[in-house]
């Protein structure tokens, strides 16, 4: 084992091998993974080497950064973040100005494709906007993602714009695909982050030498791939009709489910639920606040008002529910199901009346057949086109002799 390796730096730290091994454990379950790999994530994050990352801050809050810099004690996966190679981080260095933009140069010539871009924040449109160094940002964006391992775009603002790109922004701001593109780009929504996330994305790559499988945005399935709402403790109370109905009441002291007042659980992927904020102490539905949609593309917009349920997409009906439109879903399609029976009923008895009708038919055909057979004359002499016998031929008279003519000579 490297002693400049991570699992040392992690040690280092005042990481004790019960806790490592039950971060190994958290882990696979946080990748979507049996239990049974958590042997196999400590060997690989034991003898890997210290991951070199650069992180750009872009048009942000800076919230990414603080979710995992913003604890009482030290977490497990926030002394795992800052044991990384961490080269450049606005929010860290001493150094300012020239002499920070120089660290930033050094770094990418020192790890040529081998480090990890994280990039917070969004990207802003408009010209002379958002410097880093008198250098706009999209410009530092791009040429540090061009020498990256992979690019991870943490927050909303990095993955579409989020705030910055709502309606009535002036920023014309967007997220980081449109820079770097999709061969290389892992998508981290939320606002903030999870940092738990952000650690098993780099724990996956550490284990398995390639970055996790996505969605058809970017989001890795193992922390994006379900919904909130099938994960959320409050769900039974969904099932059961019990909802809280206003902040404070009874429904809501006793814990009943929030989709009434405005949580998004139904139409959001995420792994909130099973993950929490934290280190795994709680998150918005436990704390008694709907969720709001953060992970969502275009989420100030689309999935607002926050305390309101979403509105229907049928636009003659605003008054459409998600329970309303299943119950819909479900009798449509029992109905179609029972017209084609009454289909297939009518279809099979007007086969089996035409072929009653055939065989009828064909029953008659035959007995007229045998009628006349029997009642015709049969018919005894030649058939017309065969030949006629020399005897009977001899003894009928011809044609061409007169009636009362003497017979012939051997006849006399």
């Amino acid at each position: 084992m490297s002693d400049d390796g991570l699992y040392s730096a992690l040690v280092q730290r005042g990481m004790t091998r019960r806790s490592f091994l039950k971060f190994s454990s958290a882990m696979a379950a946080a990748l979507a993974l049996p239990l049974s790999y958590a042997p196999r994530i400590a060997q690989a994050v034991e003898s890997a080497p210290r991951l070199p990352v650069i992180w750009i801050r872009a048009q942000t809050c800076g919230g990414n950064t603080e979710a995992f810099l913003r604890a009482g004690d030290p977490t497990v996966s926030s002394m795992f973040l800052e044991t990384l190679a961490v080269e450049y981080h606005e929010s860290f260095l001493a150094a300012s100005g020239a002499s920070a933009e120089q660290l930033r140069t050094t770094a990418m010539e020192r790890y040529p494709n081998g480090y990890v871009a994280v990039i917070e924040g969004a990207i802003p449109g408009m010209a002379g906007t958002c410097l880093v160094g008198g250098r706009p940002v999209d410009e530092v964006v791009r040429e540090v993602a061009d020498g990256a391992l992979a690019v991870i775009a943490v927050g909303s603002c990095a993955f579409d714009g989020g705030i910055a790109a709502a309606a009535n922004a002036q920023t014309s701001s967007g997220g980081v695909r449109a820079l770097v593109g999709d061969t290389k780009l892992i998508m981290l929504p939320g606002c903030p982050l999870n940092v738990v996330n952000l650690t098993s994305v780099i724990v996956h790559y550490l284990t398995q030498r390639e970055w996790p499988a996505t969605d058809l945005v970017g989001r890795p399935l193992s922390a994006y791939g379900d919904l909130v709402h099938n994960q959320c403790e409050r769900r039974p109370h969904f099932e059961f009709g019990e909802f809280a109905l206003a902040w404070g009441d009874e429904g809501a002291q006793r814990g009943w489910c929030l989709y009434k007042l405005g949580c998004k659980g139904p139409e959001v992927m995420a792994n909130c639920p099973t993950v929490r904020y934290g280190e795994g102490a709680s998150w918005n539905v436990r704390a008694g606040h709907g969720c709001v949609g953060c992970v969502m593309p275009d989420f100030w917009d689309a999935m607002g008002p926050a305390y309101k349920r979403l509105p229907s997409p049928v636009p003659f009906m605003p008054a459409l529910t998600v329970d309303t439109a299943g119950v819909l879903m479900v009798g449509g399609i029992g109905a179609v199901a029972g017209a084609h029976a009454v289909g297939m009923g009518v279809r099979f008895k007007r086969r089996a009346r035409i072929a009653r009708r055939e065989a009828a038919l064909a029953a008659a055909g035959a007995g007229d057949t045998a009628g006349v057979a029997a009642t015709e004359p049969v018919t005894t002499g030649p058939v017309a086109g065969e030949p006629v016998a020399a005897s009977a031929a001899a003894s009928e008279p011809t044609t061409d002799q007169p009636a009362g003519t003497p017979a012939q000579d051997g006849e006399r």
